[in-house]
């Protein structure tokens, strides 16, 4: 299970680094955030059509590291269960 909480929490870094990035416009554009944002986009891009940003606000990445974690949880459940 070390392996999976490992993938879980470099994913979970990676969309925290991406979120961080669009501070800086600059560093999105750059290789590193071109190569980001294929990775995360797509999981981000789910809740961003189920939830709006509030003004200028988006609160969906924090919704998908919390559904991430979620998701962490229950398969440890299941693997649990499994062995």
């Amino acid at each position: 299970m070390g392996i999976i909480a490992m993938a879980f929490q470099i994913y979970s870094f990676a969309i925290i680094i991406y979120i961080l990035m669009s501070w800086l416009p600059g560093l999105q554009e750059s290789k590193f955030g071109e190569i980001l944002a294929k990775i995360v986009e797509p999981y981000l891009s789910i809740f961003r059509k189920i939830i709006p940003p509030i003004g200028m606000i988006d609160i969906s990445p924090i919704v998908a590291l919390l559904a991430l974690n979620f998701i962490q949880m229950g398969l440890y459940q299941v693997l649990a269960y499994l062995l």
